[in-house]
């Protein structure tokens, strides 16, 4: 099993097939609206406007799971990326990160990534997964390493 043979949900529900990402460069992120990390949907969105001309595509996952900082549905998590960040890119339904009900592509992730200790729990929103061209998991960063820092290890893979 790879990446490209998962499926996940759009923000607006349409079923998607991860293999529609084949050949780009992906950062996959779980995102909150209400956590003291949301302002790197800035630094998300200015990483994405910078390399999507190079097959680089910013993946948003919103999950609620750590400490409520989620709460909306998916209409009204769009409007505040849209009105709050200008966000353009590909903004996916709520999900799990961890537990029995965990998003595929986040058990995926983990498996492929472990975390600091050899952990894989994600431990809080904003954790980001770099995956190159071929649907192989480059690195995991900690929700508090800033979007913008991650330009070297993009352009070397890119």
């Amino acid at each position: 099993m790879n990446i490209y043979d998962l499926n996940v949900k759009d923000i607006d529900g349409n079923d998607i097939s991860m293999s529609q990402y084949k050949g780009k460069t992906l950062l996959i992120v779980n995102v909150a609206s209400n956590c003291g990390f949301t302002s790197q949907y800035k630094g998300l969105e200015e990483l994405y406007e910078t390399y999507k001309d190079k097959d680089f595509i910013v993946l948003g996952f919103p999950s609620n799971e750590f400490s409520n900082q989620e709460p909306g549905d998916e209409e009204e998590i769009k409007s505040f990326c849209s009105l709050t960040y200008d966000v353009k890119f590909d903004m996916f339904s709520k999900v799990e990160v961890n537990g029995k009900n965990e998003n595929s592509l986040f058990k995926y992730l983990k498996e492929q990534r472990a975390g600091v200790f050899g952990s894989k729990k994600i431990k809080w929103n904003f954790t980001k997964f770099l995956v190159n061209k071929n649907g192989e998991v480059i690195n995991r960063y900690a929700p508090i390493t800033k979007p913008l820092t991650l330009k070297k290890d993009i352009e070397k893979i890119l």
